[in-house]
């Protein structure tokens, strides 16, 4: 049984007439007549009476044309799935973030592509850099944003944003005023720092910026999310270097300050499997990469 047979079938059960089906599909009568033929053998069974006055469906073609029709309606719409997804309007996209890109454009670039494709399924995971990269490479994940350039050859990336660390002070702090921080003024403050096993690249990082400025500090709190650390330091608990972004967490307490050195960035990468080419992810890069400026 071939589709083409089903939508023969469907045309011909409507017009009951072989002349206007065989005219309705473009095609002279005889393929038509040969077609049901082969279309009864296949279900076995007779689906129309016909004499030279009329044709009508049998009760076992009757009982075939609304299978018939569904079964050319899912057919139709695959096809239009599938087509869909290779344009990059449909599927599904699977997420990977860092909690800083909450605060990087990521929402609005969210909002942009799904009023673009509303027919792709967007599902988000918070993940650290070292998860995201396993998910990818298990295919549990579509697309991530990390913090490492350090990639598996098998993941492809592409430099999102580069932005400068800032000092989180508490708000009474006594550096708070000032329009840029030194950093080594911040050489005997209890530090809130980016957990390492979370993050290497950022723990090496911060700690790098302070080495430059002639100290090794002393780090009183390690956390696994930046808005933790941010929160921490608007209580009070200390001091910390974050990514310039951060200052849209807009949590009270704290406050952000530039750093006088124009020291280490943090950087925003985001990273796909490497091979054919998925059309739903390349569209995805689109949208993000158009926003970095407005990030």
């Amino acid at each position: 049984m071939e589709l083409r047979h089903l939508r023969y079938f469907v045309v011909l059960a409507e017009e009951l007439h072989f002349g206007r089906a065989a005219r309705r599909l473009s095609i002279s009568q005889p393929p038509l007549s040969v077609a049901i033929r082969q279309l009864e053998d296949s279900v076995g069974a007779r689906l129309f009476d016909r004499n030279s006055k009329e044709v009508r469906l049998t009760p076992a073609g009757d009982a075939l044309l609304a299978s018939a029709r569904a079964l050319l309606r899912q057919a139709e719409e695959a096809a239009l799935e599938a087509r869909d997804v290779s344009q990059g309007s449909a599927g599904r996209l699977r997420i990977g973030f860092v909690g800083a890109m909450l605060y990087r454009g990521l929402p609005q670039a969210l909002r942009k592509f799904q009023a673009k494709h509303p027919a792709v399924r967007v599902t988000l995971s918070e993940l650290n850099s070292g998860e995201q990269i396993s998910e990818l490479l298990h295919d549990r994940l579509d697309f991530g944003f990390v913090h490492t350039s350090r990639m598996p050859a098998e993941l492809r990336h592409v430099l999102l944003m580069s932005e400068p660390f800032v000092a989180c002070l508490p708000v009474g702090h006594r550096l708070a005023r000032r329009r840029t921080v030194p950093t080594a003024s911040l050489r005997d403050e209890p530090f809130v720092l980016f957990s390492r096993n979370v993050s290497p690249d950022y723990h090496e990082r911060i700690l790098a910026i302070c080495a430059d400025a002639g100290f090794r500090p002393e780090v009183r709190h390690e956390v696994r999310h930046w808005l933790s650390v941010v929160s921490l330091v608007s209580q009070g608990m200390g001091v910390a270097l974050v990514p310039n972004a951060l200052h849209h967490s807009a949590l009270r307490g704290a406050v952000f300050r530039p750093l006088e050195e124009q020291g280490a960035h943090s950087e925003s990468y985001c990273v796909w499997r490497d091979g054919p080419e998925n059309a739903v992810v390349q569209a995805f890069l689109r949208t993000v990469q158009a926003g970095r400026g407005n990030a």
